[in-house]
């Protein structure tokens, strides 16, 4: 028996007493939240996963910089203009102005965060180290704000104990104010302004120890209170000499939101300057670019996938941070529920990986639906080895796998000559971005369809600077293509743009057949439709024999309509597409896209399906009297009108509640309610008024109106 711990004190206190016998935490590995798991590879597929995930954050950090790198730049460049200086003449030219810099961000609010973190850090890299960056939400007043510029510059916190004065690494609530900023500032940049007599007169005015402007960025401007911001500015413009502020205001609408939110006494304290940042839809075609388009990113999206994504985006938030993140959620989830994604990898670790597959994992091979049609297409003595033979099988899963890797690399400098030629026609058939051609070509063939038959039309009447234009694009993408098919196609363009060339030179009148047409062309350049329709009818009727530009023409469209056949085919068709592909639109749908309302309101009319109860399952229409108050209350109210007597809900809850208890809810007892209950039943009714299905209403008191209609 354990000995008893004295509980003896000179003082009385609380005593605690650990348990001798400690459970050991069980550690649950990677693997352990990976699907089917059982055969092992689960640390690969984690691996793998890392990889492409640490791979993604990289490309999306470099993609942001560089972007930002202009707006930056010259952000910098007009905070040394106006922030730095040799003497106190540059403020007295000011007098009390602020130099204020209107970042123009845009609507997609959640990208802002890594925009203003880059831009702290070049600020405080390379031209003072006293910025400061506030939200709204955190400065509420005045005082607020002016704590938090204080903390943020000095680097301590504020005391809430004002009687506390010994602690010397905390700032007084009194003591937060822009007076006392200023004896810090001066304290701070003394050191930085001694300098000795022999080398004062050695150096230049340039040299001269400059005054370090003091950053303050308001990330969320709109948001801000005007109140605050009027005397936060106001009492900053009145310490200008003594502290070169800078302000920058980021903004997510336009400039106007300065003139709504401050009035002209004291915008025009403000010098403002404005900036304008790239638009989220090229930064979000830089990030296609980079992370999908790309053969040396393994991991794939399907069609549907796709249009989710960028759906979210165009109608949602216009966020690149949440596409990225909704990529990086497809791919967790490719690799959770597909077992073979331990081949979503480059070339060789694939190649190395289909040795050493398991026998479980062959058979899942087999069972994918592109490896079975691509047993139906081959003799009987191989369809009989493929579906018998398991290192036949493996041998054939890595020749399927180096083709998979041919056809991308194929594949996306085809789609990129295609997209150059055909954004820039009349009203887009093949779409404007890169993107809407890709879920096309992926999702069909895309020769069948009338847009690509219309694309091709137009390109046939294309002039010869145009088209020699068109093709020289084609032949910049095809030079960093690596496969030897994209190099002979490469130098049958370089053919065609030679031949162009040479028929320059050629006079107008040898192609006299094209005159009039080309004088109809300047005179109806106005309508294309119609334009089209002419240029057809011309061709159509003409009998003439077509001249040397228009043959050629003629060869370089058939010769792009071969490479489109032959390279955009549909990523369905090819075999072993399930392992680097994720399809589960409808998963990323239900994730990403979801409704609270609808959400909230299935929670409330099922709760099994949340919470996966046995005891909570019940029969359409019927209320379970062990679901939670708020899932009953919430059925009986959608038996109710417009407005709901409370006393009647009340007995109706009591009566579920009764029935739950086994009482008979005839007898007198079961009909009664205690304080319990009562109490229950209010707190799930304020919570329904919380969740805005009901509010109270002052057209009788003892009742409240129900706000919503057409429940689950």
């Amino acid at each position: 028996m354990s000995e008893i711990p004295l509980t003896s004190s000179v003082s009385k206190g609380c005593f605690v007493f650990k348990s001798a016998s400690k459970k050991r935490k069980r550690h649950v590995g990677v693997g352990g939240y990976l699907v089917d798991d059982s055969d092992g590879n689960d640390s690969d597929r984690f691996r793998i996963c890392q990889k492409l995930w640490e791979a993604v954050q990289m490309n999306t950090e470099v993609i942001q910089d560089q972007l930002n790198k202009k707006i930056l730049d010259s952000l910098a460049e007009f905070i040394k203009k106006h922030g730095l200086g040799c003497s106190s003449d540059v403020w007295r030219q000011r007098a009390s102005e602020i130099p204020t810099a209107a970042l123009m961000l845009g609507v997609n609010v959640p990208d802002h965060a890594m925009t203003f973190r880059s831009l702290c850090n070049l600020l405080q890299d390379s031209v003072t180290p006293f910025v400061v960056s506030v939200h709204a939400k955190e400065c509420a007043a005045v005082k607020l704000l002016i704590q938090k510029v204080l903390e943020q510059l000095m680097g301590r916190g504020v005391s809430v104990d004002e009687e506390q004065e010994d602690d010397t690494a905390l700032l007084q609530r009194t003591q937060c104010t822009i007076s006392a900023l200023c004896q810090w500032y001066k304290t701070v940049t003394k050191k930085r302004a001694e300098i000795s007599p022999q080398r004062k007169d050695n150096l230049t005015n340039s040299d001269l120890p400059q005054s370090l402007p003091v950053v303050v960025i308001f990330k969320d401007f709109e948001a801000f209170n005007s109140q605050v911001l009027q005397d936060f500015i106001l009492i900053c413009s009145r310490y200008t000499q003594e502290l070169p502020f800078v302000f920058i205001f980021g903004i997510a609408t336009s400039p106007s939101a300065i003139q709504h939110r401050l009035p002209h006494s004291v915008s025009s304290l403000l010098c403002i300057e404005v900036f304008h940042s790239l638009s989220c839809t090229q930064h979000l075609a830089s990030v296609f670019d980079k992370l999908i388009l790309n053969s040396q990113f393994p991991f794939k999206l399907s069609s549907r996938v796709i249009q989710v994504l960028v759906g979210i985006f165009l109608y949602h938030d216009f966020s690149v941070q949440n596409f990225v993140k909704g990529l990086q959620f497809s791919m967790l989830e490719h690799f959770n529920s597909q077992p073979l994604s331990m081949l979503c990898c480059q070339k060789q670790e694939a190649l190395l990986s289909a040795k050493t597959l398991s026998k479980q994992n062959v058979e899942r091979i087999r069972h994918l639906p592109s490896f079975m049609r691509y047993v139906e297409t081959q003799e009987p003595q191989e369809q009989v080895r493929l579906l018998t033979n398991d290192e036949h099988v493996k041998e054939v899963c890595q020749k399927l796998l180096k083709n998979l890797h041919k056809y991308h690399k194929n594949y996306y400098p085809i789609l990129q000559c295609l997209h150059s030629l055909t954004s820039s026609l009349p009203k887009f058939p093949l779409g404007k971005h890169i993107r809407e051609l890709h879920v096309s070509c992926i999702e069909k063939n895309l020769w069948e369809t009338e847009e690509y038959d219309s694309a091709l039309q137009l390109l046939r009447i294309l002039a010869k600077d145009e088209l020699a234009a068109a093709l020289r694009k084609c032949a910049e993408i095809l030079k960093y293509a690596s496969t030897k098919r994209m190099q002979n196609v490469l130098q049958q363009l370089e053919d065609f743009i030679g031949r162009l060339e040479v028929l320059e030179g050629v006079s107008s009148e040898d192609s006299s057949g094209n005159g009039i047409i080309s004088g109809k062309m300047e005179y109806q350049r106005t309508d294309l439709f119609q334009l089209q329709k002419t240029l057809l009818e011309k061709e159509s009727r003409r009998t003439k024999r077509m001249n040397p530009f228009e043959v050629l023409r003629s060869e370089v469209i058939e010769f792009i309509d071969s490479l489109v056949r032959q390279y955009l085919t549909p990523a369905e068709l090819q075999p072993l597409n399930e392992v680097c592909y994720y399809s589960s639109s409808g998963v990323l749908r239900q994730r990403l896209n979801v409704t609270p309302r609808t959400s909230i309101q299935a929670a409330l009319s099922h709760p099994f399906y949340y919470l996966q109860n046995e005891s909570l399952k019940t029969d359409t229409g019927t209320i379970s009297s062990t679901a939670p108050d708020l899932c009953i209350v919430y059925k009986l109210h959608l038996e109710c009108g417009r407005l709901i007597n409370l006393y009647d809900w009340l007995e109706a809850f009591v009566t579920v509640m009764s029935a739950a208890e086994d009482q008979d809810t005839n007898s007198e007892e079961g009909g009664k309610f205690d304080s319990l209950k009562h109490a229950r039943f209010i707190q799930a009714v304020s919570e329904m008024e919380f969740l805005g299905f009901v509010k109270s209403t002052k057209q009788k008191t003892d009742h409240v109106a129900r706000l919503t209609w057409g429940g689950c």
